[in-house]
């Protein structure tokens, strides 16, 4: 694994976690954070010791959104060519990577989250967070809006009610709010967010990861499709996610009463 300089890489036992390490700025994006990210996600793309990705962040803030200073206004007496480098990176690795990646990706929510550190959420497939947590869209309170991406992604994950109360007064949400309205997948106790998310991370090992994958291109390419074409994607899908692991294995192992659905995984024998 590469040496980065804005994040940190760890991988135990299958599970790569990912820690944004900017404690002093909020882990506030840079953009060497977003050539950090992009690289990093991109190598574990082909890892095969990898079988879920948790992202998090170092200190009290999982992200503060866009290093304002770093981001904003010194990339803009930088070359067209940087800018254009560093925006299609940040936007690549939180809006098309993180929904690309095979493997499933968990973002533990530690501490604060702004602006622009919502799409890092809205881009993991599940999201668990301390239940103290505190997020918010403060871009209005230095007049400006939820620029770049974070607009839309709002309207993708929230009801409009939602997301223009918050992206207009500026106001903090809690986890516990972020869980009810949807932006989040759950709110937990901050002395078992630890706990929970390995518990989650666990579960998903014990799937086939062809078979994870499958789930996610399902959701992400059907997503803005009309229902004849996300009928034909989700044939294809069928098809490659079959071919992954040799056929129907795991209804075998059920029609010999091997094993039940709802109780766990089939015995995993991914296809060479």
């Amino acid at each position: 694994m590469a040496n980065y300089q804005t994040i940190l890489v760890d991988n135990k036992d299958g599970v790569t976690t990912i820690t944004l390490n900017r404690p002093e700025k909020r882990n506030a994006m840079s953009p060497q954070l977003h050539r950090d990210m992009y690289d990093c996600l991109t190598d574990l793309r082909y890892d095969k010791d990898t079988r879920v990705i948790i992202i998090t962040g170092a200190g009290e803030s999982f992200c503060a959104g866009q290093d304002l200073k770093q981001y904003f206004i010194e990339m803009d007496s930088q070359p067209e060519r940087v800018r254009d480098e560093v925006r299609e990176k940040s936007r690549q690795w939180r809006n098309e990577i993180l929904r690309k990646m095979p493997q499933p990706v968990i973002a533990k929510i530690n501490g604060w989250v702004f602006g622009g550190g919502f799409t890092v959420v809205t881009g993991c497939d599940i999201a668990i967070a301390a239940d103290d947590v505190q997020l918010g869209l403060s871009e209005v309170n230095f007049g400006h809006f939820p620029g770049g991406e974070v607009t839309i992604v709002l309207s993708e994950n929230l009801q409009p009610k939602h997301a223009l109360y918050y992206a207009l007064t500026g106001k903090t949400m809690s986890a516990k709010e972020a869980e009810r309205i949807g932006l989040i997948t759950k709110a937990v106790p901050r002395a078992d967010l630890d706990k929970e998310v390995m518990e989650i991370a666990n579960n998903l090992k014990e799937k086939a990861p062809s078979a994870l994958n499958a789930v996610k291109e399902a959701w992400y390419y059907t997503f803005y499709s009309n229902p004849d074409v996300a009928y034909e994607i989700s044939g294809l899908i069928s098809d490659k996610a079959k071919a992954a692991i040799g056929g129907r294995p795991g209804l075998q192992q059920f029609a010999r009463k091997e094993y039940r659905p709802g109780l766990g995984s089939y015995k995993v024998e991914e296809k060479k």
